[in-house]
């Protein structure tokens, strides 16, 4: 497992630059993708109203973008200099329970 949001000292002044345009291209895909996102958040919020239960392939699309936003959050917060890839890919997150 790969931490996404760990403390890296060192940076690069040339992927600083290149993050502008490469964020800008992430930024439209992640909108389109947030728009849809949410049209499908809609529909689900009548799926459960209607019938009392969650549409599996809505969830999942959801769930995917959430996936994605997350995903490359640490590169556009300037946390890590490791680019994501500019498609969603498929991101397993966990929550660490603190017992």
């Amino acid at each position: 497992m790969k931490e996404l949001f760990a403390y890296e000292e060192k940076a690069s002044r040339i992927e600083l630059f290149i993050r502008i345009i490469y964020s800008i291209i992430i930024g439209i895909v992640l909108s389109i993708y947030g728009f849809i996102a949410g049209i499908c958040l809609i529909i689900q919020f009548f799926v459960v109203l209607i019938l009392g239960r969650r549409s599996q392939s809505l969830s999942d699309f959801i769930q995917g973008y959430l996936e994605y936003y997350v995903h490359i959050l640490s590169y556009t917060s300037f946390m890590t200099d490791e680019r994501p890839g500019i498609l969603p890919v498929s991101v397993t997150i966990y929550e660490e329970g603190k017992d």
